[in-house]
């Protein structure tokens, strides 16, 4: 059976921010902390060894696949600044039309710095996922 890596856990996200090497993806990451927690109204977590995540769902695949994932969150990585809303929701794509400079893969957004994109756009997109995640995965 397929065992989930990315799990929340007890480490600190306070201490996984400060370890950030890059003093300005360090500010940005506070910066990204305050939004995400303000427009969520969800604490802060860590879900494995780098992902800040808020809130969580449970989810379970046609597959048979299950598992818990945050709802949203971020990663200040090297290269760039990793965000994560819902796969599958066609408002994204919308909304991203909007958001600055930006590249999107299938579950991620990056962004270089959080000065490159529209924070109004930042927190619909926070929204909006959390909104459509509790629609498509109900708890029980």
């Amino acid at each position: 059976m397929y065992e989930l890596k990315t799990k929340e856990n007890d480490s600190s996200v306070i201490e996984f921010i400060e370890n950030v090497e890059n003093p300005k993806k360090r500010e940005d990451a506070y910066r990204l902390l305050d939004i995400f927690t303000e427009t969520t109204g969800y604490e802060a977590k860590m879900w494995g060894p780098s992902i800040i995540g808020f809130g969580s769902y449970h989810y379970k695949y046609e597959s048979g696949h299950e598992g818990d994932a945050p709802l949203v969150g971020f990663s200040p990585r090297k290269a760039k600044i990793s965000l994560y809303f819902a796969v599958g929701d066609t408002n994204r794509e919308e909304l991203l039309k909007n958001f600055g400079k930006h590249t999107a893969g299938k579950a991620c957004v990056y962004i270089n710095k959080v000065a490159d994109i529209d924070l109004a756009v930042l927190k619909m997109l926070i929204h909006q996922s959390v909104i459509f995640l509790k629609e498509t995965y109900p708890s029980n």
